[in-house]
């Protein structure tokens, strides 16, 4: 191989923005996709999910997963009806939970298609979903398991290396190794301390380093997460209604069923039903239980919490938890409220001033969640509007985003400088604030690439 052979890459998603995970590493040996996400947020973004890659999907060897949350393989279907037809690596639990993801998804948006031209709210007729169950099985027929921590050949002269990173179970960043550089893909970094991860593994040597920045120009808060939900669950109480808790079906569900059931078995809170209506939410319980070396919980914790809730997966239990006035803890998909189980809570409780809205996590620019944490007074559900009189609450010290610090920390063992530093994954202000944080620190030079740049190294 020649070391002055080109590369190029291409920055298909997740630049200038959070969402939509894709990179394509081209060079003249072999194409490399790193990640696969949809868009999520704002209606100009959703839209590009429905367009084709402007690169050729045949041509495409590989695809790398740093994670299975659904902005970075939420697109695979997509991608392997334009002509995709490789193998798709990633670790075990990475790829437990993509399958989940996607089946899930795919029911989400046959669902809502099924839905829209039944009660004609859609402006397409008829609409259509954006992938089937049929489209997201022939996907998972792609996924290949490789181990962490170990270098993978892909092909002569190529190698990847999948290591630990905290975010999610199974999460991880990926060491690409091609014409003798070496190409770092951070994928979502996880938090040094965390209820349920380890610690993040540090790279050591980057030629060319993509970087997350989503927190990139924010500290997470100090505060105890688990006093925050206790004093959100008691004064929930003391009005008399039920806490609904938008979540993430992968890690931030199971951190709070975890501070839950350690509240209630502290007495710290009473002895109210809770609830977990996440059929997605339950499946990644079992990928917890099945892949215990990749987090801190014991398999008798995982039972016992679990046993404090009551897991909800059919449909009706759903309409039983809604039609019981009793006050009670609910946690349901999805965690920026733009599908999912929660929407039908949020129909009917949304209106209640003695409701609580507790939002956990990162609530993406025009998405559902964002709106209903910026104050809006009204939110459009299923095509109808709905006045917001419930009590909106955020912790956002339960991230499982590094910030900007943990970021820092998390380039420390570099041993030289990279030759390229692209900030990816974050709205402008995040990437343009790290990206001066990282000179200041460092020394180190920064680019903020565009949506669909090309980049030559």
């Amino acid at each position: 191989m020649s070391a002055s052979s080109p590369v190029k890459i291409h920055f298909l998603g997740a630049a200038g923005t959070v969402t939509g995970s894709k990179y394509l590493i081209e060079s003249r040996f072999q194409n490399i996709m790193i990640d696969c996400g949809l868009f999520q947020g704002v209606k100009e973004l959703r839209k590009k999910n429905w367009e084709s890659l402007p690169v050729n999907a045949d041509a495409v060897d590989l695809l790398l997963l740093t994670h299975g949350h659904l902005d970075h393989i939420g697109f695979i279907p997509r991608f392997i009806k334009t002509g995709f037809n490789g193998p798709i690596l990633g670790t075990k639990p990475t790829l437990d939970i993509a399958q989940i993801i996607l089946l899930d998804s795919a029911k989400i948006h046959e669902e809502e298609a099924e839905k829209a031209n039944k009660e004609g709210y859609s402006k397409h007729q008829p609409a259509a979903p954006l992938y089937t169950i049929k489209d997201a099985e022939k996907a998972i027929a792609h996924f290949k398991v490789v181990p962490e921590g170990e270098d993978i050949d892909l092909a002569e002269g190529i190698r990847a290396k999948f290591m630990y990173n905290g975010h999610i179970i199974g999460s991880t960043f990926i060491e690409l190794t091609l014409q003798d550089k070496v190409y770092v893909f951070s994928g979502d970094i996880g938090r040094k301390q965390d209820f349920l991860m380890r610690s993040p593994k540090r790279p050591t040597r980057a030629d060319y380093l993509f970087v997350e920045s989503t927190y990139g120009d924010r500290l997470h808060p100090t505060d105890d997460p688990k006093e925050q939900l206790k004093q959100t669950v008691l004064k929930t109480i003391e009005k008399g209604g039920s806490l609904i808790i938008p979540s993430f079906a992968v890690e931030r569900t199971q951190t709070i069923m975890y501070l839950l059931w350690q509240l209630k078995a502290e007495k710290e809170i009473p002895d109210i039903p809770m609830v977990m209506d996440s059929p997605m939410g339950a499946n990644v319980l079992s990928v917890f239980e099945n892949n215990q070396d990749w987090h801190k919980l014991s398999h008798a914790e995982c039972v016992h919490m679990c046993e404090a809730f009551k897991i909800v997966s059919a449909y009706k239990e759903t309409w039983e938890t809604i039609d019981d006035p009793t006050p009670k803890i609910i946690i349901a998909g999805s965690g920026m409220v733009t599908g999912g189980r929660v929407l039908t809570y949020l129909k009917y409780a949304i209106q209640k001033p003695e409701t609580t809205v507790l939002l956990v996590g990162y609530q993406a620019e025009g998405s559902r969640g964002r709106k209903i944490l910026d104050g809006e007074k009204e939110v459009k559900i299923y095509g109808k509007w709905f006045d917001v009189k419930a009590d909106v609450e955020h912790i956002e010290v339960l991230s499982s985003h590094a910030d900007q610090s943990e970021v820092l920390d998390w380039l420390s063992e570099i041993e030289s400088p990279p030759k390229t530093i692209f900030i990816i994954h974050g709205e402008p202000n995040a990437s343009e604030t790290l990206k001066e944080k990282i000179k200041d620190v460092y020394g180190w030079n920064a680019t903020v690439p565009e949506l669909l740049s090309i980049a030559q190294v």
